[in-house]
């Protein structure tokens, strides 16, 4: 399992904008936390999953807030805008119709907003992983949505069988 070391290493880039961010379909907060501790103080993330309010309990520090919520990003529309970044760790991969996700999501962001997306490097489906997208592809969406930049943060093996994760930066300016 991964701990909240390795999902900050995962995720590490220079210079997260500050701000509020979205982090759609949190499950327990890892990933949420991982964020948290990487923003710069007064930021704010809003951690939300169709299935649970409740987050775990890991460190992150006191200077960013962290408003956990119940939202279907699939079924249901972001209730705030201007935010700085989204992040979507192990969520992108329920979306079916990416490209038309991608522009209704991203109508939410600031104009120097940022994507954060934690993915397989897989094009082999699975219970787990309906619909999913390899960083190339997910490169080449992102760029056609009017994103100016595409890159690989990290990856590690897959905990969940052969194959790598990977973490991703997508920026509009």
């Amino acid at each position: 399992m991964m701990d909240l070391k390795d999902a900050i290493a995962l995720i590490k880039h220079p210079a997260p904008a500050a701000g509020a961010w979205a982090d759609l379909g949190c499950g327990t907060g890892l990933f949420t936390y991982a964020l948290a501790n990487l923003l710069p103080a007064g930021s704010a993330i809003y951690a939300w999953d169709k299935g649970r309010e409740q987050l775990a309990n890991l460190p992150y520090p006191q200077q960013v807030t962290i408003q956990p919520g119940r939202l279907d990003f699939l079924q249901e529309d972001l209730p705030v805008s201007g935010l700085a970044g989204i992040l979507m760790a192990n969520s992108l991969h329920y979306v079916p119709e990416k490209t038309a996700f991608i522009h209704k999501i991203t109508g939410h962001l600031r104009e120097d907003g940022a994507m954060l997306i934690v993915e397989y490097e897989t094009t082999r489906a699975n219970p787990w992983v309906p619909y999913p997208v390899p960083f190339s592809t997910l490169k080449t969406l992102f760029l056609e949505a009017g994103f100016s930049s595409a890159v690989k943060l990290g990856e590690r093996p897959s905990l969940y069988g052969a194959g790598q994760m990977y973490a991703a930066l997508f920026r509009r300016s």
